[in-house]
């Protein structure tokens, strides 16, 4: 353990002063009711907000430590040598970068042959800080969709501080201009596409009777080129008890256009029609209503079922399949079936055929499906990857044969390899340097049972010459919801304040989760969520079984489905854990459902009106689960104000209910950001220096104090 001390010495605060509950507590006399702090931009809400980051800042940035963590992020975050990540439009490489001189980004251009050197030639088609100087506006680049394939026309969206909500306008990128007179959709949560040059279909809030409970819209509509909006023509309508109705426009290798309205009856079940913009007719097409990822190639399309299927034969959740829209009663084609360890991760579409990215014990490798002609059956090609990392899909095309995706671990830095499905080839393009010291670091994976005897996967990166003595300081996390993987990322920010100190850093892959698939989702699905809960705290045990950490130094961290997994281990665990931080959660689970955006994750949650339901969703909601007899470790809770997903008021509700009840705790919302919480490089620095210093001050300063 001396050896760990050592290599924090340089960041031990000279006082070494305990994190000492007093300093973290509010006044429990000033906190403003509930109905004030749900008036999100209220005066008294954020009046109230201002003292609680206030008195944080008051003891974490005053920390002398909180300035140099702040600037090796920052240092990261700016990093040049970072990978400038590829989006593959119109034979071109488009790529979104912020750095020191473009904090708010730079949206740039590059040819592909440019792109594969080490010093790419970009061309700077929109500088987000100048346009925000222009027109006073905090923008965030929310991304680009290009007209095919030529990509001479763009829809570039953009938010206010990093809202979900955006502005759609159109670009010329021949010009690097916004086009004059050109389509220009007003702030909405909404979903746009180019049908064609002069037409868009269009789901957004076109005013009373056309949003869901969920926040988002139902009603799909044409826009055409010099058209008012009011004027746009319905073509589709849902329902109000929806989540969201959304239109796609997708093309194959040869140019053929394929037009689909998608309804989302909930978060996870779909309807699909087929719009054909010659008659203006729809036609339901016979899938699934549970599908993971839809592509479009040689006039079919692409699957992957997060349901069993039955459809001419049997098919398993999980397996990729081809279905012939234009002809209804024709079977489906087996791509690819994952064995009972296997899932699949990203999906995409090639001019040959079909690449995705595929995880046996949540180990990747890389397959490339391409037709033989004989009978409609498919090839398989199979990429190894290096164990312990993982495996992105950045960009596919129809219209070339090769696909770009990025490789990473916990201690290794992003690569960009290319991957050809025309002859299966495959070669590095690009490497990140190291943005920290990985050298004397590794990764292991381990295994435990859960309370129900299944047995769940975690990583675990740590020092080679650690010692089993109960005293590593150990940051975990997971997810475990959604059917979202949490795979091995290189984060620098996590190497420069934690694991260059000697830190370790673990990540479960729990149930809720998408690590082996559907069936590993769906068993924590609603009143099946205690297993999620179950499985981190079994991970969390064992931690302290190998001797890796003890209560005293085991700190946990999760965001948004991983923030309501802290509030839950922190109101049924409290015992298990010294430091909890809790980032943009879901809280009140027995009022969620109208709060924000809500309402669209009852099929995850459950739904408090369903008898069946509810009772499961009020014993583990964290924020009426707080009780004044119980010890809780001193959490670091933190959102943000332009949150339009998930919101504030669930972070501000429960440190409100903490300062009631006498409990103290850290507090930051940060006014800007969005769900992201943090949008750009100096905010991600403040929130990370704060996290640093808070976890120092809780599982590192009371054993460097008792060395001295």
């Amino acid at each position: 353990m001396r050896r760990i001390l050592l290599a924090m010495t340089s960041l031990v605060c000279t006082s070494l002063i305990g994190l000492v509950p007093l300093q973290a507590k509010a006044d429990p006399a000033a906190v403003p009711s509930r109905t004030v702090l749900e008036q999100v931009e209220g005066k008294e809400a954020l009046d109230w907000v201002r003292a609680q980051n206030s008195r944080s800042a008051s003891v974490l940035q005053s920390d002398p430590r909180y300035q140099r963590f702040y600037d090796a992020v920052l240092k990261v975050e700016q990093a040049p040598g970072r990978l400038p990540l590829p989006d593959l439009q119109g034979g071109q490489i488009w790529n979104f970068w912020q750095d020191a001189a473009h904090p708010k980004g730079v949206w740039r251009v590059a040819s592909e042959a440019s792109y594969a050197q080490p010093s790419p030639v970009w061309k700077t088609a929109i500088d987000l800080d100048a346009l925000s100087r222009q027109e006073q506006k905090d923008w965030v680049f929310q991304g680009a969709d290009c007209l095919e394939p030529e990509a001479r026309r763009c829809l570039i969206a953009l938010s206010l501080s990093g809202e979900d909500a955006a502005v759609y306008r159109e670009f010329d990128t021949t010009t690097n201009s916004f086009v004059a007179d050109g389509f220009d959709l007003p702030r909405s949560k909404q979903r746009v596409t180019w049908l064609d040059r002069d037409t868009l279909l269009v789901s957004r809030d076109w005013g009373a009777g056309s949003m869901t409970r969920s926040g988002y819209p139902f009603s799909v509509r044409l826009v055409k080129r010099g058209q008012p909006l009011e004027a746009a023509k319905e073509i589709y309508r849902g329902d109000e008890g929806d989540m969201i109705v959304e239109p796609q426009v997708m093309h194959d290798q040869t140019g053929r256009q394929i037009a689909i309205i998608q309804r989302n009856l909930d978060f996870f079940r779909s309807e699909y029609r087929v719009y054909d913009p010659a008659t203006g007719s729809l036609t339901q097409i016979a899938l699934p209503q549970k599908i993971g990822y839809l592509g479009f190639y040689d006039g079919k399309l692409i699957l992957r079922l997060d349901q069993d299927w039955v459809s001419g034969a049997h098919f398993a959740r999980g397996s990729i399949v081809a279905v012939d829209p234009a002809a209804p009663g024709k079977a489906p084609v087996l791509v690819f079936a994952p064995d009972k360890s296997e899932t699949t991760a990203d999906i995409g579409v090639t001019s040959k055929g079909v690449i995705a990215v595929v995880y046996r014990d949540v180990q990747p490798s890389v397959r490339l499906y391409s037709p033989t002609g004989k009978n409609g059956s498919w090839q398989e090609k199979y990429f190894i990857l290096p164990r312990m990392s993982s495996a992105t899909l950045q960009s596919s095309s129809p219209s070339v044969s090769h696909a770009y995706l990025r490789v990473e671990g916990y201690i290794i830095p992003p690569e960009l390899w290319s991957f050809d499905s025309a002859d299966g080839s495959s070669r590095k393009i690009k490497t990140t340097p190291a943005l920290f010291d990985a050298k004397g670091l590794k990764t292991e994976q381990f295994w435990v049972k859960s309370s129900d005897g299944v047995e769940i996967p975690y990583f675990v990166t740590h020092r080679r010459d650690w010692k089993m003595d109960d005293h590593n300081p150990v940051l975990f996390t997971a997810y475990g919801g959604f059917d979202l993987s949490y795979l091995p990322t290189y984060y620098a920010d996590i190497g420069k304040t934690w694991l260059e100190h000697g830190g370790v850093y673990v990540v479960g892959n729990i149930r809720g989760g998408g690590e082996f698939g559907p069936a590993w989702h769906e068993a924590a699905m609603k009143s099946g969520r205690q297993h999620a809960y179950d499985d981190f705290a079994a991970i969390g045990r064992d931690l302290a079984t190998r001797h890796i950490a003890d209560k005293d130094h085991l700190g946990i961290r999760g965001r948004s489905n991983g923030g309501l997994l802290m509030g839950v281990e922190f109101t049924q665990h409290p015992e298990l854990w010294k430091a909890v931080i809790i980032g943009v959660p879901l809280l009140d689970m027995e009022n969620f459902e109208t709060m924000a955006a809500g309402a669209s994750w009852a099929a995850e949650y459950g739904h408090m009106a369903d008898p069946a339901e509810s009772p499961f969703l009020k014993r583990i909601s964290p924020l009426q689960q707080l009780k004044k007899d119980v010890a809780y470790p001193v959490p670091f809770i933190f959102t943000s104000t332009k949150d339009d997903r998930v919101g504030p008021v669930h972070a501000r509700l429960f440190a409100a209910r903490l300062a009631e009840l006498g409990k103290p705790f850290f507090y930051y919302e940060d006014t800007e950001g969005g769900h992201a919480g943090t949008v750009n490089a100096r905010e991600i620095a403040h929130e990370r220096a704060l996290e640093a210093v808070y976890l120092f001050r809780s599982l590192i300063d009371q054993d460097a104090a008792s060395k001295h």
